[in-house]
């Protein structure tokens, strides 16, 4: 594995301090927008723009790297990303900032899609799960580290906005110097969603469902620990809490998914997720919430940080490698569909039936995608070990 992870050092440094960035951005703006009065909805529609532009960068993202190659587009998304964070400290309007969080997403569509189709060039069947969970290791470190971080600074500066962005321009770096070389477009073939869903329905629908859920919980978690009266320190901990769960799980379930069929982890992690959901969902009734919402939130965050990784995991294994940029380019396509719809969805509920329908809301969406699951198994059989 190390000649491996050595020939990937770059992609690593590269997600790490980027995932810095964008993470302290990710909860300085649903705190800032709480602090503020807005309703849960607009709060919710600022959010999923950015999974809005996700999804429009899949399309967009994917043409420039085959026009101009991985390192080049990396590079120009990046910096273009790197100008829409530090607008927000410009002004502060719901509907101008729903238009940058659209341009931050289509620019990160394209650079996940540049960054993940590299980093899967360089492994093969054999240690794909590994590399993967150390590659959404180093993630959630980061993203741990940037939710702690908007300590750091006061609610009303703009300190959190101009950090984030100095850590997402560093992140440039290590990927316009790396003297490795990117994957070669000259083989590389297309593939559409519904071939991609044809070869492998369950990874599809499972990137799409992880959408719903993840959206849901980056769009409105930080806003349901306000509303149940944590203060912001709290918020920090209770959204650190949930990335320290998946940072911990990732390595053992994808040696897991290595090892035996897939689809069986994944409906193991899906039943744990249900049940931790319920839990939450009457956590609300106890005196001092927040050391059992503490360790639901790690529980949560090692079952449905791990639903993502997998799924991809899963369609790699039946796409040849020259489908590999089309394929990760769809994958997330899928996965923001879900994604725009989960903070809307969340936050509707959280304002009909109270913030603890967010508990609930993941909970249903966990459950119906273990059942597909269960569907699907029964109508193909496992690929062999060997052959993932």
């Amino acid at each position: 594995m190390l000649p491996i992870l050595t020939s990937v050092s770059s992609i690593f440094v590269a997600v790490l301090l980027f995932m810095l960035g964008n993470s302290l951005l990710g909860i300085t703006l649903p705190l800032k927008m709480e602090a503020a009065g807005l309703a849960n909805e607009l709060t919710g529609l600022v959010m999923a723009s950015y999974f809005a532009g996700l999804l429009a960068g899949c399309i967009y993202g994917r043409m420039l790297i085959f026009r101009v190659g991985h390192i080049r587009a990396f590079t120009g998304l990046s910096a273009l990303n790197v100008s829409a964070m530090l607008g927000h400290a410009m002004i502060f309007d719901p509907f101008v900032w729903a238009v940058l969080r659209f341009v931050s997403g289509l620019c990160i569509a394209g650079i996940f899609s540049a960054l993940e189709s590299w980093l899967n060039d360089r492994v093969d069947n054999t240690n794909r799960g590994r590399v993967l969970g150390v590659y959404m290791v180093i993630n959630y470190c980061a993203m741990a580290l940037g939710q702690i971080s908007v300590n750091a600074w006061r609610l009303d500066s703009a300190g959190s906005f101009i950090a984030a962005a100095f850590l997402a321009s560093l992140a440039i770096v290590p990927v316009a110097l790396t003297r490795s070389d990117a994957p070669s477009l000259a083989k590389a073939a297309p593939i559409s969603l519904g071939e991609l869903y044809r070869i492998s329905p369950l990874a599809v629908a499972g990137v799409v469902f992880s959408g719903l859920m993840l959206g849901a919980f980056w769009g409105m978690g930080a806003i349901f620990a306000q509303e149940i009266g944590f203060s912001v320190f709290e918020t920090s901990l209770f959204t650190g809490s949930y990335i320290l769960g998946g940072l911990l799980l990732q390595i053992p379930i994808g040696r897991l998914s290595d090892r035996f069929d897939r689809r069986t982890v994944l409906c193991n992690v899906l039943a744990g997720a249900v049940m931790v959901c319920f839990a939450g969902l009457s956590a609300g009734r106890l005196h001092d919430p927040l050391p059992l919402l503490l360790a639901l939130a790690a529980l949560l965050g090692g079952a449905i940080s791990n639903v993502y990784p997998l799924y991809v995991a899963q369609a790699f294994d039946y796409l040849d490698r020259e489908r590999f940029v089309a394929g990760a380019s769809r994958m997330l396509m899928a996965y923001s569909v879900g994604a725009i719809i989960g903070p809307l969805a969340a936050s509707t509920a959280m304002s009909w039936l109270g913030p603890h329908a967010f508990f609930g809301y993941i909970g249903i969406v966990a459950g119906l995608l273990a059942a597909f699951a269960l569907y699907r198994m029964g109508r193909r059989k496992a690929l062999p070990v060997e052959r993932q």
